[in-house]
């Protein structure tokens, strides 16, 4: 489903869809709770034709016969419990599995913008806690439901049978107990919502706090991070406490309405013993159906917390499907295919949300096989520039072209195929080396891997570390040095070999001598294609064929290395502060 078919659904519309490929599960755990509530039903039925009949008439040989089959369906009750709990898990995991499936795959749909609003640890607690207790309302909340049903129904029709007036005070008190179930589950669900949103607060917490323990104790502040780690608890501590008061509110009407109810029956069963109305045998029976409303009572409290719990998982999972990517395909996109590597970006202004305009009418016209260096004081925008032609973010007004097509008129997948990008923020998965640098083009062949991976100069500190391409990286790629792990990103890019090329920052980790031998390799990579290098290290782009200088927001100058120079502007005084030569006036 689309964003669109979440917006025009309901939760539980939402919710009950996940059920139709697992039906033949959900049926399974549906026919035997109903069977549980049957042999339920059974015990008290038996227990008075046995007062009434058998044993006054002394008919001991079927009492015993009847007693060995009870013995028998409590045997098939505690089987059909086992499925409950095994199959009827199965189906509720398998749920699970498939709204995770979408919930991640609509994450990945979204766009830079999206990410740059939401912290990691708020996501990982809506693929995780609100989705684990979806399943348990998925799993034990139709069951549940469905047993307390039944079992009330048909305890009252047997009770109306038995003594209709004794019968009609119970069906008074139940629906009494019903209307509290609603009144105290709309302040439970409440409660629970704001405890998942605390919940998702502690788990953003953790995530900074592990992800920046290296930064932590570099600056021994251990003692900060706890303190914010500690306010963070608090606050989860006070919602959970505040949803735990309205669970213990409902429990304690549950457990009043229970006592009540036999108060009631015995109260009312001995008034119509006293009037001649009623015998022993039947306020028995009446008070071992008591004692059977007690088991689906507490599924109904049990349901309620489910739900509560539950729907509030779902209403969450349900507003985030609702968010529709801010950059998606146009329904008549076509597939970039063929590129020459033309880039043009025309008159094109953008803003993030929410800020200044970063980039102010700026045009560029970059020929197929040329190489353009960006420079300029740092937040000029020189990498919001070369982030918006890989359609990372949409512009807001002009249009960035490859060779001619607005990149708005691509599939994004085909754009980004298209084009490679070396991030000044290198991020490595917790995998093995092999596996991280086959990220670039999945599918290669270990030959093809280890090829990249000489071109990056990296061939040689592979093969001395103890696992060679099998050594795990860690997490980010922490069990690697900076400039390792920048030859490793770089080693994607050889592997995907893509016809434009955009180098932000890409040889920044490296120490000069390595620097210089990827250097190489990159002006080996640029023939024929069309490559862009933001970098601050002026050094590595004198030999580009075109320099633009971006500041405030605009091109202030573009040319070669020496006709900048002889402008004595910008690019000339960047130069300077370098000090790469002395100014040649």
């Amino acid at each position: 489903m689309t964003a669109k078919d979440y917006q025009n659904h309901s939760p539980l519309w939402i919710f009950f869809s996940y059920f139709k490929p697992h039906r033949k599960l959900f049926a399974l755990d549906m026919f035997c709770a109903f069977c549980i509530a049957l042999i339920d039903l059974l015990f008290p039925l038996v227990t008075r034709t046995a007062m009434y009949n058998w044993l006054p008439s002394q008919q001991y040989g079927i009492f015993f016969v009847v007693m060995a089959l009870l013995v028998a369906a409590f045997g098939l009750r505690s089987y059909l419990y086992f499925v409950v709990a095994y199959w009827g898990h199965t189906f509720g995991i398998r749920v699970e599995a498939d709204i995770r499936r979408d919930l991640f795959r609509h994450m990945q749909e979204m766009g830079f913008d999206f990410y740059d609003k939401n912290r990691t640890g708020q996501l990982m607690s809506r693929l995780t806690t609100d989705l684990f207790e979806v399943t348990e309302l998925a799993h034990h909340g139709p069951e549940d439901l469905f047993i307390s049903v039944v079992t009330v129904i048909g305890a009252l029709a047997v009770m109306f049978t038995v003594e209709w007036r004794l019968a009609l005070v119970v069906a008074i008190l139940v629906p009494l107990f019903l209307l509290l179930i609603v009144h105290r589950r709309r302040e439970m669900s409440a409660a629970s919502h704001a405890a998942k949103v605390k919940t998702g607060a502690i788990n953003t917490e953790i995530e900074s706090g592990l992800s920046g323990v290296r930064t932590t104790k570099a600056f021994a502040n251990e003692a900060k991070q706890q303190a914010r780690f500690d306010e963070a608890n608090q606050v989860f501590k006070t919602a959970k406490r505040n949803f735990h008061k309205e669970m213990g509110k409902f429990t304690a009407s549950m457990e009043l309405f229970v006592t009540m109810l036999s108060v009631a029956v015995i109260a009312v069963g001995g008034w119509l013993i006293m009037d001649g109305r009623m015998n022993y045998i039947d306020l028995i029976t009446f008070n071992l159906y008591v004692a059977t409303f007690i088991s689906p009572v507490r599924k109904l409290a049990n349901f309620a917390e489910l739900f509560s719990n539950g729907f509030a998982g779902l209403n969450r999972f349900v507003e985030l499907m609702r968010t529709e990517p801010a950059i998606r395909d146009a329904e008549d996109a076509v597939e970039l295919q063929n590129v020459q590597g033309l880039v043009e970006v025309q008159d094109v202004s953008f803003r993030y949300d929410g800020s200044d305009e970063v980039l102010h009418h700026v045009s560029i016209t970059i020929q197929p096989g040329e190489t353009v260096a960006i420079v300029g004081p740092s937040g000029g925008g020189k990498s919001t520039l070369c982030q918006l032609i890989p359609r990372f973010y949409d512009v807001d007004s002009g249009a960035v072209r490859i060779d001619g097509v607005d990149v708005r008129q691509v599939q994004q997948a085909s754009l980004r195929r298209n084009i490679g990008v070396v991030q000044q923020d290198v991020f490595l998965f917790a995998d093995t080396i092999r596996e991280n640098i086959r990220f670039g083009k999945p599918g290669a062949t270990d030959e093809e891997v280890e090829q990249a991976a000489r071109r990056a100069e990296l061939y040689d500190d592979i093969m001395a570390m103890p696992q060679g391409f099998d050594t795990y990286v860690g997490e980010r790629g922490t069990l690697l040095s900076g400039g390792q792990k920048q030859r490793v990103s770089i080693a994607r890019i050889f592997l995907k070999n893509p016809p434009i090329l955009i180098l932000d920052e890409a040889t920044s980790a490296l120490d000069s001598v390595t620097e210089a031998r990827i250097q190489h390799a990159f002006d080996e990579l640029s023939v024929g294609r069309t490559t862009l290098i933001i970098a601050h290290r002026l050094a590595t782009i004198r030999s580009a064929d075109r320099i633009v200088v971006v500041q405030d927001g605009q091109i202030s100058e573009a040319g070669s290395h020496a006709q900048l120079l002889a402008l004595n502007g910008t690019y000339a005084r960047l130069y300077q502060t370098q000090n790469l030569e002395g100014y040649r006036g």
